[in-house]
């Protein structure tokens, strides 16, 4: 089999690896559960090469992202469900539908370009949906969706705090200004004090969400992304830390020979670097 630029390609070597007795052990004992992991880090490695501006990183990462869609959608397509096909009909059902702007005639392409639109159409398709799963649930529905059942849990945990704090202040749930959120992450700090103070473990760490849910909170109204931010930090640090690793190494010694104080001393020589 020799490679392509036409999907289909793609669909049949999947097909082929997970033909149960001539195809990839590994990829055969697979299931939508053992495979998630690699569709986020897949989309992560996307955010990567986008960040270093790496094209080339870039174009092989979309297509490593690109087998995480082909591979689901196979798994489904041997158990009846759908093919990558109506995965393709779907989106692009979803994509005219919310651009009447673009795609429809005259008259709707004057009425897509209200405000609200895009919301409006996303309501009725989530409307859609819920009726569909009731309807898909021959007992009934077990309980009626909250408001923010739609937020899905699958998500990083900053991320996931953010559209939650998100749909909530569209319905007026919400601080005014950062200023009374510096408040509520001081209030936060203290009741982390206190539970640190009387050893109780699953209270810190209860009250250690909460003040990370706080955090979330005051860069959603400074309009920093917490994601963003904790990346840059995270970049920062490494950063920082390697130059201690070469000083370290300059000095003839190793990490883990060197003392705390000599690891500070060369800390603060990199914040002042940068």
């Amino acid at each position: 089999m020799k490679p392509s630029k036409d999907i289909s390609r793609l669909i049949d070597i999947m097909a082929a690896l997970r033909n149960p007795e001539t195809g990839c052990p590994w990829d055969v004992a697979q299931d939508f559960s053992s495979i998630a992991p690699y569709t986020i880090e897949e989309a992560y490695e996307v955010l990567d090469a986008i960040q270093r501006d790496d094209m080339h990183d870039l174009r092989d990462e979309l297509g490593d992202l690109l087998l995480q869609v082909v591979f689901h959608a196979r798994m489904a397509e041997e158990l009846g469900s759908f093919t990558f096909g109506d995965v393709v009909e779907a989106v692009t059902t979803k994509m005219i539908r919310r651009h009447p702007h673009v795609f429809g005639d005259e008259k709707a392409r004057e009425a897509g370009m209200a405000k609200g639109m895009w919301e409006r159409i996303k309501a009725e398709e989530k409307a859609e949906r819920r009726a569909r799963r009731k309807s898909e649930d021959p007992a009934g529905a077990p309980h009626e969706p909250g408001y923010l059942d739609d937020v899905p849990t699958a998500l990083p945990a900053l991320t996931r705090a953010l559209k939650l704090q998100q749909k909530a202040a569209r319905v007026g749930f919400d601080w005014g200004t950062p200023r009374p959120i510096l408040d509520k992450i001081e209030e936060e700090i203290g009741e982390l004090r206190e539970a640190l103070d009387q050893g109780r473990k699953e209270a810190v760490a209860e009250e250690y969400g909460d003040l990370i849910f706080a955090l979330v909170n005051l860069g959603r109204h400074l309009e920093v992304d917490p994601e963003s931010a904790l990346r840059a930090t995270n970049e920062k640090f490494r950063h920082r830390f390697h130059a201690i690793e070469r000083g370290i190494e300059a000095e003839g010694k190793t990490l883990n020979s060197a003392t705390l104080e000599e690891m500070e001393v060369l800390w603060q020589r990199a914040k002042e670097i940068k």
